[in-house]
């Protein structure tokens, strides 16, 4: 594939983001809190979390390593992967595990549309490090990589951040919902996906590249509307939720 024809599919799966941003701000995703068994066969939890994620990883590193600079890796290229790893590693392998969500299922039909966002990423990233792009290590030293680095480790620190308060507001072997207060919960419901969308905005500065930009546009059109649909079950489900909290974004929404 030539860069011509990479350049009209990634324009297309954008395309495709938009869509589905919108389809999401008027039909929430079933699971976590909002799960629904009318969406067909049930996987455990936890499961889903690891087949829906890991996977993004093994696509990502076969493209890279079977492309034509495969064996010509930069060490700039190879740390730029190791951003997105790290993101993965944990939302695969580490993060599933330290739910607190004994029992609980999602839909098979999530985990499946999950894995098909992720393995699309992970080829256009894959695809386009291994074939067409080498970094130099002056890139190592420009504006846009320290500047990236130093957003996603923000936003990773955030998602980390919030993402651990909210594990701990059960205690073991506790059910149900609590109103999640600390950190920057102080002034949205879901700080988790802020820094997120944070995170990968980094991504997209440090590599500067046409699938950091879709991987945004894309994580932006997931969890936006996941954001909005946790902020307005929030509202309905705590009359006493704090009212100057937003959904994703301090002060705006």
């Amino acid at each position: 594939m030539n860069y011509e024809n990479y350049y009209y599919l990634t324009l297309a799966w954008i395309a495709v983001a938009i869509a589905v941003f919108l389809l999401l701000l008027f039909v929430t995703a079933p699971y976590g809190r909002h799960t629904s068994k009318n969406w067909g066969p049930m996987i455990d939890n936890r499961v889903g979390w690891v087949i829906m994620e890991v996977f993004v990883l093994v696509v990502l590193y076969f493209f890279v390593f079977t492309g034509r600079y495969g064996s010509i890796q930069s060490k700039t290229n190879l740390i730029i992967l190791a951003f997105f790893t790290l993101h993965y590693l944990n939302r695969s392998l580490i993060f599933p595990f330290r739910l607190r969500t004994n029992g609980k299922k999602m839909p098979v039909v999530i985990m499946l549309m999950g894995m098909s966002f992720n393995l699309a990423n992970g080829f256009l990233i894959g695809y386009f490090l291994g074939n067409l792009r080498i970094y130099g290590d002056y890139w190592l030293t420009t504006p846009a990589f320290i500047i990236g680095a130093i957003v996603f480790f923000i936003g990773m620190t955030i998602n980390w951040q919030s993402d651990t308060i909210l594990i701990n507001l059960r205690k073991p072997g506790e059910t149900g919902y609590k109103i999640p207060t600390g950190g920057l919960f102080k002034w949205v419901s879901c700080p988790n996906l802020l820094g997120e969308i944070i995170e990968w905005t980094g991504f997209a500065i440090l590599s500067w590249s046409l699938p950091g930009v879709t991987f945004l546009i894309w994580t932006f059109a997931n969890l936006v509307p996941r954001g909005l649909a946790h902020h307005h079950w929030y509202k309905e489900k705590f009359e006493d939720y704090p009212k100057e909290r937003k959904a994703v974004f301090p002060k705006v929404w």
